[in-house]
């Protein structure tokens, strides 16, 4: 099997030697070089982490294929914790939030829906915008990179995850996204991606304006929204459409490189 039939369906039940030659071929067509492949525990099953390099920068290899992203709100049913924390910090706080968090939920998180992708090699960590975003396709281009689609982003930071978050539902209660040193936000995803790790840091630009993901640039714990909506910017499919609005509008010409962008390459 090549690399142009590769599938996320597929990759889940690969051993690593089979996982082994697809990132050997995937590095051998853009002139880089394996430098990890290594089997973690997912979804009740083994994904295996394929990290190559190119150019000096880390690449994780990223099956397509049919994928499905989104989150379903109105199957979410937070926990008991979850709930009071959101009624007594969100609620309470004043903000004027919703009584019930999944009407919030479903004005920020994109819905359930089905997506057939390439398979791509895609950064292991962002880069800071070098330029306006308007600027950043053609700059990218330039280097045989592309900015991700949404879909692509989201599938490569929950890897077939359907929960809330890519670890799972819950957070650490009683703890701040910006302030812990160590939680499930901090380790590498399932395909060894650094993403969606730090509020503040790591809000991505993606191909669709209106799509910004990974962070919110500090304003829920800024604002003391409460515990769950202080996390939910690290939500997989949490767009951030604020956020977006912010960067293209008129004050991100000023605070661009507060923002990442995450390369890709596409391996056709």
């Amino acid at each position: 099997m090549s690399l142009s039939d590769l599938t996320f369906a597929r990759w889940r039940t690969l051993d690593t030697a089979a996982a082994t030659r697809f990132a050997e071929e995937a590095a051998r067509r853009v002139d880089g070089r394996v430098l990890s492949v290594e089997a973690a525990a997912h979804l009740g099953g083994t994904l295996h982490r394929a990290v190559i390099e190119r150019d000096g920068e880390r690449y994780a290899l990223v099956p397509g294929g049919e994928v499905t992203v989104g989150f379903d709100v109105e199957a979410w049913e937070p926990s008991p914790e979850q709930l009071v924390s959101y009624r007594e910090e969100s609620v309470a706080g004043g903000f004027g939030f919703d009584e019930d968090p999944r009407a919030h939920l479903a004005r920020v998180m994109t819905p359930p829906r089905t997506a057939v992708l390439p398979t791509v090699l895609m950064a292991v960590e962002p880069r800071k915008l070098p330029e306006l975003p308007a600027l950043v396709p053609a700059l990218l281009a330039e280097q045989g990179l592309r900015v991700p689609g949404p879909d692509e982003w989201e599938h490569a930071c929950g890897a077939g995850a359907r929960t809330l978050f890519r670890w799972g539902g819950d957070v650490p209660q009683g703890a701040s996204p910006y302030g812990a040193v160590d939680g499930p936000h901090h380790r590498r995803n399932a395909f060894g991606l650094q993403i969606a790790s730090d509020v503040y840091d790591t809000a991505e630009m993606t191909s669709d304006p209106g799509s910004v993901y990974g962070g919110d640039g500090g304003e829920a714990v800024c604002g003391g929204y409460g515990t769950l909506l202080e996390w939910l910017p690290l939500a997989t499919a949490n767009r951030n459409p604020a956020t977006a609005e912010f960067l293209h509008g008129p004050e991100g010409e000023d605070m661009f490189e507060d923002f990442g962008v995450r390369p890709v390459i596409g391996l056709d």
